[in-house]
């Protein structure tokens, strides 16, 4: 049984409607549609994903691994730079390895990337200066993707501090979280893989 602050709390995360997230962020597979939602790449039959970095930029990369093979895209510009669509049997998926890890490909080639989603694994879930981010399921089974900076849906009006920002609906949630730069913001469904970036965050105090 639930109780009335429970009640409470749910009734708040039923109400926000998904909203842009705040700036810096900026979608990258282009604007936002007229409800809010940051625009998505499609992939099909998406499993998992994980981070790399560029070894020549220093950009974030972002790999999703799927039942179609292997996909690597540029966090910056949403390009897809890499593809691998028949990967060696052993590494097609993560749970082949004791690491949940998969052969990187394009620029990362010759590495392995961890890869977070049906699976298991996990992405960051914080950020060094102040972002956060939590998904919740107030009405089971569609996920709720929060981004949080300075307040928590539970003691903050919608909008002050947290924002909805990606709202599972269409297809099965498979993981979201930031990359270790801290400048990506990624969520993926068993469907789509849906990006945001910022600049590099400041260095707090030494």
């Amino acid at each position: 049984m639930t109780s009335t602050y429970q009640r409470g709390l749910r009734d708040r995360l039923l109400a926000a409607p998904v909203v842009p997230a705040p700036e810096p962020w900026r979608p990258v597979f282009g604007s936002y549609t007229a409800s809010g939602h940051a625009p998505c790449a499609a992939v099909g039959g998406l499993l998992g994903i994980g981070f790399a970095v560029h070894p020549g930029s220093g950009r974030d990369l972002v790999m999703a691994v799927s039942h179609d093979g292997h996909g690597l895209f540029d966090a910056v510009s949403g390009e897809r730079i890499a593809r691998d669509r028949e990967p060696d049997f052993e590494d097609s998926t993560p749970d082949s390895a004791p690491d949940l890890t998969c052969p990187g490909l394009g620029p990362v080639a010759g590495t392995r990337v961890h890869i977070a989603g049906l699976y298991g694994g996990g992405l960051h879930l914080g950020t060094g200066d102040g972002w956060f981010l939590s998904v919740e399921t107030p009405q089971w089974p569609e996920e709720r993707v929060l981004l949080e900076n300075g307040g928590q849906f539970h003691d903050k009006p919608h909008g002050e501090g947290w924002w909805h920002v990606f709202h599972s609906t269409w297809s099965t949630f498979r993981a979201a979280g930031f990359s270790p730069s801290g400048r990506t913001l990624a969520v993926a469904t068993s469907s789509d893989l849906t990006l945001w970036i910022r600049e590099a965050p400041a260095e707090g105090p030494r």
